[in-house]
């Protein structure tokens, strides 16, 4: 018998769909949230799940291949790029899915990548302590075979030599944030919306 889901995993999951579907960020049945338990576990959210309405019922737990403990269970599509986070990085707690207006068109517009620069808010990534900095997001082409996705997304990260960026945006898809628990991917994700819609606002009124 599969061990419960810890209740403070399901209430951050849940808590992160009510914010996020305030911002509508996660319309519809969109995005989806996960949270590392103990015993290579993960916490994510099934699929078809409306994320401002979520309840314990609409969580369950995948091995980081991916693989339903409950095989009656279906997880979000993406849920093997919330595996690749875990992989990659043992601190991770928390990763989180999310489409916002600002990262869907931005996305849909850039090439390879999308740098911020000057921002206050770069504060709230990894390494910067000053506005007096810059990022570069990462984009990726959508794809609907996740496996190669997830290829992709590794080839960059194994490409980066000086610090991992603190998420990526997928093109005309949305973006994913990770962090060491739920509250501070949420914050990273509140800081990189407001400046990818910062850009937004930017280039509809150019000076």
């Amino acid at each position: 018998m599969p061990a419960p889901i810890p209740e403070a995993a399901i209430q951050a999951i849940i808590g992160a769909g009510r914010r996020m579907d305030r911002f509508n960020w996660v319309p519809a049945t969109a995005g989806n949230f996960s949270v590392r338990l103990p015993g290579n576990r993960i916490a994510v959210t099934r699929s078809g799940q409306h994320k401002g309405f979520l309840t314990a019922e609409s969580v369950m737990v995948v091995d980081l291949d991916g693989r339903p403990e409950d095989p009656a269970l279906r997880p979000s599509a993406e849920t093997l790029l919330h595996c690749g986070i875990y992989r990659r990085f043992p601190e991770i707690g928390a990763s989180l899915h999310g489409h916002s207006i600002a990262n869907t068109v931005l996305s849909r517009r850039a090439g390879d990548e999308i740098t911020l620069a000057g921002y206050e808010l770069l504060k709230a990534f990894p390494g910067l302590a000053t506005h007096d900095a810059s990022v570069a997001v990462p984009v990726f082409d959508n794809d609907q075979d996740i496996a190669r996705l997830q290829r992709a997304v590794e080839a960059c990260w194994d490409a980066i030599t000086d610090g991992i960026p603190p998420g990526y945006l997928i093109r005309g898809h949305g973006v994913y944030v990770w962090a060491r628990d739920m509250d501070a991917a949420l914050a990273r994700l509140e800081a990189l919306e407001f400046m990818l819609d910062c850009e937004l606002q930017d280039r509809r009124n150019p000076a």
